[in-house]
């Protein structure tokens, strides 16, 4: 493997550590520029959202959403399990060497190097502790202590509060607009009142499309001009939702660079208004990543901490890329839980993240030896 050959059999120490780091960060470098522009493709989004007749309704999706989940992580599995599987099976006992290998799967399956390394660190402890002398026995450890990382984390949405606030953040063209509209529909069948706050004053097209959304899910949308200041669209969106005794309020936000200092200043001044017209000081705000980025989503959840109090992530396109071992990471090194995965096109393919769910569809029963 790539790792093997850039540093032979190694054991876990502080120097090669650091080397793994700098092979991670050439492999973020190569991708960081692909997604801090705006995608060519929001428009045509918007437009064939338009032209939908199907009616937008969650009982429309006949596939159980478990079904979905574990074809949305084939890929997913292929770069994580499936080579797992192919490592143990070329292994008959549990020793150093075997080690080293699962630690190269991790990390090329954008688990990260330091979450990598904590996984195999408990693995070996485990594999000790339970007197494991199979290699093929190492998978059920593994799927264990995976499943674990994933459940650190608060991954529920308190909707308790009326109004819910909910900031919505992250990058253009990971599809944080399209998110809102499905949430949206999602909390609407729930029988909550839903008004959405167009606060991604910045490009007229961001308010047509969360409008189209609005109107398709049929929930209410404040809006103002373009070139509107983000904060009073916040700030009368939620005096809207008291006077109409809504549930929530979701907040579009412009796609912010995470090196434009001025637009982040400005997702400080929204948060701040957000707080003050609740009277609330953990009110959630959600980064949407996409998965499709992998290490890199690291990245932007780092630098919009920086600004933002995040509360969880949405995930979007896992069903498209095989580096969805990320969300692993972002539970271990970032402390965020996710609250919501994307794994298709459809209302319903946006779904509530449950850590057990994720780990069952990424090692299915089925396949385990």
């Amino acid at each position: 493997m790539l790792l093997k050959h850039i540093f032979g059999k190694r054991k876990v120490e502080p120097e090669a550590t650091e080397i793994l780091h700098q092979v991670q960060e050439e492999l973020i470098k190569q991708e960081e520029t692909a997604i801090c522009e705006p995608k060519p493709t929001e428009a045509p989004i918007a437009q064939h959202i338009a032209t939908q007749e199907a009616p937008l309704s969650l009982e429309n999706e006949s596939k159980g959403f478990f079904s979905r989940l574990k074809e949305g992580l084939k890929k997913t599995r292929l770069a994580l399990v499936d080579t797992v599987d192919s490592v143990l099976s070329s292994f008959r006992s549990v020793d150093e060497e075997l080690f080293e290998e699962l630690e190269e799967v991790l990390i090329m399956a954008d688990i990260g190097v330091d979450t990598s390394l904590y996984i195999i660190d408990e693995l070996k402890k485990r594999a000790k502790t339970q007197s494991i002398k199979e290699a093929k026995e190492l998978k059920g450890v593994l799927k264990e202590i995976i499943t674990e990382i994933l459940k650190e984390q608060d991954t529920k949405i308190d909707t308790c509060k009326q109004p819910t606030v909910i900031m919505v953040i992250g990058v253009n063209g990971v599809g944080k607009t399209t998110s809102i509209g499905k949430m949206a529909a999602r909390y609407k069948q729930e029988g909550k009142k839903v008004v959405l706050a167009a606060a991604d004053t910045f490009r007229a097209a961001a308010i047509d499309q969360l409008e189209i959304w609005a109107e398709r899910a049929g929930v209410d949308i404040v809006k103002h001009q373009e070139g509107s200041d983000p904060s009073a669209v916040v700030f009368d969106a939620i005096q809207a939702a008291k006077s109409r005794g809504a549930d929530i309020v979701i907040c579009d936000t412009a796609g912010r660079l995470h090196n434009k200092k001025n637009l982040m200043e400005e997702l400080k001044k929204t948060a701040r208004v957000i707080e003050r017209e609740t009277g609330c000081s953990d009110n959630e705000v959600l980064l949407v990543l996409d998965a499709s980025t992998g290490q890199n989503a690291l990245i932007q959840a780092r630098e919009f901490a920086s600004v933002a109090r995040i509360t969880g992530v949405i995930l979007t396109k896992l069903d498209g890329t095989a580096k969805g071992g990320v969300v692993i990471a972002l539970s271990k090194e970032q402390n965020i839980g996710v609250k919501f995965i994307g794994v298709g096109e459809g209302i319903s393919d946006l779904q509530e993240f449950n850590p057990q769910e994720f780990a069952e569809a990424l090692f299915p029963e089925e396949e385990a030896e």
